[in-house]
């Protein structure tokens, strides 16, 4: 089967393997600050649901699966939804994510790890907010996606918000020029093939100022790491999945909780 596609190719012991290189990151590159740990139950599924910064280094959420593994070790499952563009040609990279626990985005993987008793992790805000620019960096970009909502309505399970801050100055985000190629192209600009929708202009290692969402190595800055208190809402079921003003407002207040949560960490920071 392909890499993305089986929750069977997550491997604790070549997780393991990862967690003293984590360690290194963690303590002395990122130095990393991290608070809430008690709100994950210990003996229940849950949907964490998380932002993220600093493009394609992923360092907040490499520093989350660290803190994940130390405290509740590499076989308390976990799956990561990445985009459907990352599983698009196999590779040594998506072999690697699937042994980490990384599985392609859609309902059926989500409902795989689910049933399997283990928990998800999603990234709503995807490449937005991924690049989002620096200037935005205190944020919550999750521009109307609520499949997050729903697959949580669909599995009965609690939303645990995960956010963080420092990730966006390892890689500084200018902006995002989509809109300025589309504008070239109708003069006669060749198409370009950008399956993510954005286009970042960003600074970072190792290619300086550069336009395009290539793999970087992120700058040494200092991340501060918090996991909120689990979001539950009133009604669950696939019922209240098809409810749309009732899933509109389950994203509002998710989206609501984690900009409070966002805005103090920056405050206290």
């Amino acid at each position: 089967m392909k890499p993305g596609w089986s929750i069977e190719a997550r491997d604790p012991q070549f997780i393991a393997q990862f967690m003293p290189y984590w360690e290194w990151l963690y303590r002395y590159y990122f130095r990393v600050t991290t608070d809430g740990w008690h709100h994950i139950p210990k003996d229940r599924k849950v949907l964490l649901v998380s932002t993220h910064n600093g493009g394609l280094a992923f360092p907040d959420l490499w520093m989350m699966m660290y803190d994940w593994c130390r405290r509740f070790g590499s076989d308390r499952r976990v799956y990561a939804l990445m985009h459907p563009s990352v599983w698009q040609v196999e590779s040594e990279m998506t072999n690697f994510l699937s042994r980490m626990g990384a599985v392609k985005a859609n309902p059926y993987t989500a409902k795989a790890a689910f049933d399997s008793g283990a928990s998800v992790l999603v990234y709503p805000g995807a490449a937005e907010e991924l690049f989002r620019p620096y200037t935005s960096r205190q944020e919550v970009r999750f521009v109307g996606r609520k499949g997050f909502i729903k697959l949580a309505l669909r599995e009965k399970v609690p939303i645990v918000p995960l956010i963080s801050r420092g990730a966006h100055e390892t890689l500084i985000v200018l902006g995002d020029c989509a809109d300025v190629v589309k504008q070239l192209q109708q003069f006669g600009l060749p198409k370009i093939n950008n399956p993510i929708g954005i286009l970042p202009v960003y600074f970072g290692l190792p290619w300086g100022l550069t336009v395009g969402a290539f793999p970087n190595i992120p700058f040494p800055a200092q991340i501060h790491t918090r996991v909120c208190e689990p979001i539950i809402f009133r009604d669950y079921g696939r019922k209240a999945a098809l409810d749309r003003d009732y899933v509109d407002a389950c994203y509002q207040l998710v989206v609501t909780r984690m900009q409070q949560q966002l805005d103090l960490l920056f405050e206290k920071d």
